[in-house]
């Protein structure tokens, strides 16, 4: 009987939320026995390869390339999961929510303090993905199964959250997991 699949991204985010999946330590080789991970930085597989039971989603969505990938992710699986502040809140990416995208652009293009750019062009090659107007949270794109706090989320928690899901257990977070304090 084949294991079912997870997939893991990160979308505008640090890649804390996958260190703090790779922290889950020697469970790791438990965790390898229940599933096959498919699309996901940790096996560098770039494509879906088929149906997956659990994606993960690290980070928001700051560029039309986030909402793609989110949306292929909502697409192939199951059961989507926002891990981490960017994912579920739109994080420290979210900060230039409140700054006209026109700024944005100045400081990085034109007027930063150690910007040297002659022609005032902001790029615009093709393969460049265009910004978005703000950084989205996970929720705002998609439609998302469950938000796992933290930035990041400690181990514990993804742990918790994954075998209960894994083995048709209710997902049960106590206050231990997610206290912040």
């Amino acid at each position: 009987m084949s294991k079912p699949k997870v997939a893991t991204t990160s979308l505008a985010g640090c890649f804390g939320c996958h260190m703090s999946l790779l922290d889950i330590d020697d469970r790791i080789l438990q965790l390898i026995e229940l599933v096959d991970f498919d699309k996901s930085p940790i096996d560098d597989i770039k494509e879906f390869t088929g149906r997956c039971a659990i994606g993960l989603i690290e980070g928001g969505c700051c560029n039309e390339e986030n909402v793609r990938v989110l949306q292929d992710f909502r697409q192939h699986c199951d059961i989507l999961i926002a891990f981490g502040d960017c994912a579920t809140m739109g994080g420290i990416p979210a900060m230039r929510n409140n700054i006209p995208l026109s700024e944005c652009y100045d400081e990085a293009y034109r007027n930063g303090v150690t910007v040297y750019n002659p022609s005032g062009q902001v790029p615009d090659d093709p393969d460049i993905p265009l910004l978005l107007d703000k950084v989205y949270p996970a929720h705002a794109v998609v439609k998302i199964d469950y938000f796992l706090p933290g930035c990041p989320p400690s181990a514990d928690a993804l742990w918790a959250v994954l075998t209960a899901l894994l083995t048709d257990q209710p997902v049960e977070l106590p206050y231990e997991l997610l206290k912040y304090d």
